[in-house]
């Protein structure tokens, strides 16, 4: 049967294509995000550009066929470097057709999405179910959906008695399938998933995968093949919360303190499983403070320590945040960034807490504030995070958000560099009446006496101090530990290059971006460039300080704008006059240290940036070039 139904698929000719958006869409606990993130890797490993994006429910377990309770994945595979979710899917999966109302709604789909829908509840004793189904689907086809209905939970109750845990690797075969993917791979990606549950729910898993691709070799008409692009170069496929965790163990951090929030959590879990091997040390605290607390009390001892949070997290924390400041410990905080204020959306993506970082603590507390782009540069900076940390001697801070902490790609092995581990911790004697707080004038920088250094001790304390920290009340030792404090900025600053512009140095539009946004704005760019547009992007990395040179690129733009992920007032909004704006927060922050007149595209439905949104304010700031170049 296996080697009929092979010859059957071969006769169907495939469609090479250079890249596909595939979702798979469930209730919650049908496993469609574990399917979705297989393929993805599969993909990956077989030499794919690739790129994933977790559709999750803001409730734990919402009701079942509940339109709000969409649970799934979205798989962008290519024959080029993925760096974004894209635009609209070109094949969905759905295990019943209420979750994807959601999914129309946020504009997921186009006319010509083909859809594969378990028809099970065209048949369900419920009458009311029956008739949901088939209003649904005469909406899908007015949307221009192409819908095959399939009896995906008939298939799987041949091989297991519950599909609803089973159904996900029988999906997962049939995409094996139409995108032709590699089946040994697939096996092997199972064995490593579901290594913890054993042999028995491997070797099923192994069942449903295999009897899902023999039945879309004759049921699924659809064949398509996504060239690989570099299949040689070695690789890892992960994502952006285990690319942080890999990244606090080579940067030789030894103690990490955290207290479980979505969607920061699944850093703990590769430390779990990965840190006490590389002697870490991993502390799950009983709350927020008393993570950051624990934290700053090991890098006082002298190795520092990191803590992983979210935005509610970052709001417990700003009391010891200000205390790492004060008494210049140097700590390292992650914040994976979610949709706020307050609970606001746990589970969705959102840049909201770059101004409530850089400002939420009282009195003056500068800080080191530094954003990955990418996945791949999520490993690496927690390894400058904690160089730059005990180099100015404070709290360092690293703001991934959800889209980069959930989402997959490969990028190159990286090479274990010696000089990313910590040194040990200073124990030499201290220099004879060197004060604990001997502040370089050019610098701000002080000596770090570690505990048990001979010579080296000192009172720790959280009030104004002086040089050699006795609690100090005079205006002038306030005022120069202020200006100490402020002046190591300046000096980290001096150090840095002028981001790279992507594009001419020169034009119509300038188009700013921080952390995941990258891929999406320069995918817009390119396709706007490629219709003769002059337009160009830059990329920011460290925002506090932040990058030099910035007017003077600005200064050759004649408009510059920021797309950011958090909220903002419209321009054209009737109720808010022009000096009552709000901006995003990026550009009110490019507005207050250029002088530039900075505006902004801001988006803030809890969804990744797509590249169309982006192109499409492109040519909206330029139509007359839009016009022309059409």
């Amino acid at each position: 049967m296996r080697d009929a139904n092979s010859r059957q698929s071969q006769e169907m000719p495939r469609t090479t294509v250079h890249e596909h958006i595939v979702e798979i869409v469930s209730d919650s606990g049908e496993g469609a995000q574990k399917a979705g993130q297989a393929l993805g890797a599969i993909s990956a490993k077989m030499g794919n550009g690739v790129w994933t994006v977790e559709i999750i429910p803001a409730e734990i377990k919402p009701p079942a066929r509940s339109r709000e309770g969409a649970s799934g994945i979205r798989v962008r595979i290519g024959d080029h470097p993925i760096t974004n979710m894209g635009d609209e899917a070109d094949l969905v999966v759905a295990f019943n057709e209420q979750v994807l109302y959601g999914r129309l709604q946020n504009r997921a789909y186009r006319p010509g999405t083909v859809l594969l829908l378990d028809n099970r509840w065209a048949a369900d004793p419920d009458e009311n179910i029956r008739a949901m189904y088939a209003e649904a689907l005469e909406e899908f086809r007015s949307h221009g959906l192409e819908i095959i209905e399939l009896p995906l939970d008939e298939e799987c109750r041949k091989h297991t008695p519950n599909p609803r845990l089973g159904k996900n690797m029988f999906v997962l075969g049939m995409l094996c399938q139409i995108y032709n993917r590699d089946l040994e791979r697939a096996r092997q990606e199972i064995a490593t998933v579901f290594r913890r549950k054993g042999d028995k729910v491997i070797a099923l898993n192994h069942k449903l995968l295999q009897a899902g691709y023999d039945y879309a070799a004759t049921a699924v008409p659809l064949r398509f093949d996504i060239p690989c692009w570099d299949a040689d170069s070695p690789k890892v496929v992960m994502n952006g919360n285990q690319a942080t965790a890999l990244g606090i163990m080579a940067a030789g951090i030894e103690v990490v303190a955290m207290y479980p929030i979505t969607p920061a959590t699944s850093v703990s879990h590769q430390l779990g499983d990965s840190f006490p091997a590389t002697g870490g040390f991993l502390h799950q605290a009983e709350d927020e403070i008393a993570a950051i607390g624990f934290a700053i009390g090991a890098s006082y001892a002298g190795r520092t320590a990191a803590t992983v949070t979210s935005g509610p997290g970052m709001a417990l924390k700003t009391e010891f945040i200000g205390l790492a400041v004060m008494a210049e410990v140097p700590l390292v905080v992650i914040d994976v960034q979610r949709g706020g204020p307050s609970t606001g959306l746990p589970t969705k993506v959102e840049q909201g807490d770059l101004l409530g970082t850089l400002f939420g603590a009282m009195g003056d507390t500068p800080k080191i504030v530094i954003a990955p782009a990418t996945i791949e540069e999520c490993f690496h900076f927690p390894i400058l995070a904690r160089r730059l940390a005990e180099d100015f001697r404070g709290p360092v801070f690293i703001l991934s958000d959800a889209n980069l902490a959930t989402g997959v790609t490969a990028f190159p092995r990286p090479t274990p560099q010696a000089e990313w581990m910590a040194p040990p911790p200073d124990q030499s004697p201290w220099e004879e009446g060197l004060a604990p707080y001997a502040w370089d004038e050019a610098t701000g920088v002080s000596p770090r006496p570690i505990p048990g250094q001979k010579g080296g001790e000192y009172t720790l304390t959280g009030l104004a101090h002086n040089e050699r920290s006795k609690v100090a009340y005079a205006p002038e030792p306030n005022e120069h530990g202020l200006r100490m404090r402020s002046r190591k900025l300046a000096a980290l600053q001096r150090t840095l290059k002028p981001p790279v512009v992507n594009g001419d140095p020169e034009g119509d539009l300038l188009v700013v971006g921080w952390g995941s946004t990258l891929g999406a704005i320069e995918e817009a760019v390119g396709k706007a460039r490629s219709e003769g547009l002059r337009v160009s992007s830059l990329h920011l990395r460290f925002l506090s300080p932040m990058e030099p040179g910035l007017k003077e690129i600005f200064s050759r733009f004649k408009q510059v704008i920021t797309v950011e992920l958090n909220y903002s007032d419209p321009a054209d909004d009737p109720f808010v006059p022009a000096s009552a704006r709000r901006y995003g927060q990026l550009a009110f922050l490019l507005r207050a240290q250029t002088l530039v007149d900075v505006d902004c595209f801001t988006l803030n439905q809890g969804l990744p940036v797509a590249p169309g949104k982006v192109y499409a304010e492109i040519t909206r700031r330029l139509p007359t070039h839009a016009h022309a170049a059409r």
